[in-house]
């Protein structure tokens, strides 16, 4: 079952405009905090062209409003505390918070605010917003898949979210590098961001 509609995959209705809203999900509408403790914000970026650097921010934290009758009115809201990186080398870090990269002392905060929400079919779903990084404001598209919802041992009402996108971080000014004798360069353009979201319900 999807947040948004039922799937049936012998099913080629589209359900993107349900006339009507099954209960189950239509109780799911509400606003979310997401829970960090439990969430991943990560990233995979090809290093000295032969092998991948994955790292993540564990400081982070957002709001979701989910509409379980209409997707167009979902939300999303992001923040990440770019100084909490992570890639398991203390200095590959360090470099990282360093003005060559995301220079965190003076652009702490990157965040992504969501201007659009699509069902794509079945649990798929696609979130379009405003990734702002080092100043800079670009759109960006992120393909998530509904995990489902559950309550958990202490009463906390939660739904899961998992997906993923690919920017090309020069277009957010992050444009330092390092040539290769063999060709090439140090640090990919090309980074994968990937997202692993659990969010609780607000009380009423």
């Amino acid at each position: 079952m999807g947040l948004f509609g039922r799937r049936n995959d012998n099913d080629t209705t589209d359900h993107t405009t349900p006339t009507a809203v099954d209960p189950a999900l239509a109780a799911l509408t509400g606003e979310y905090t997401i829970d960090p403790s439990h969430s991943s914000i990560g990233f995979t970026v090809r290093h000295a062209m032969v092998t991948n650097v994955r790292g993540s921010f564990p400081d982070h934290e957002g709001t979701l409003k989910l509409d379980g009758s209409d997707p167009a009115a979902s939300e999303a809201f992001l923040t990440i505390r770019v100084a909490s990186i992570d890639t398991g080398a203390e200095d590959r870090d360090n470099h990282l918070r360093s003005a060559d990269f995301f220079d965190v002392e003076a652009f702490p905060e990157m965040t992504f605010r969501s201007t659009k929400a699509e069902l794509r079919g079945g649990d798929d779903y696609r979130i379009t917003g405003d990734l702002t990084i080092k100043g800079v404001t670009r759109p960006l598209s992120i393909d998530l898949e509904f995990n489902g919802a559950a309550t958990d041992p202490f009463g906390n009402e939660r739904v899961g979210f998992e997906g993923s996108t690919t920017i090309l971080r020069s277009e957010w000014g992050l444009t330092w590098n390092a040539a290769l004798e063999t060709g090439g360069v140090l640090v990919s353009d090309k980074v994968k961001l990937n997202f692993d979201i659990s969010a609780i319900k607000k009380s009423a």
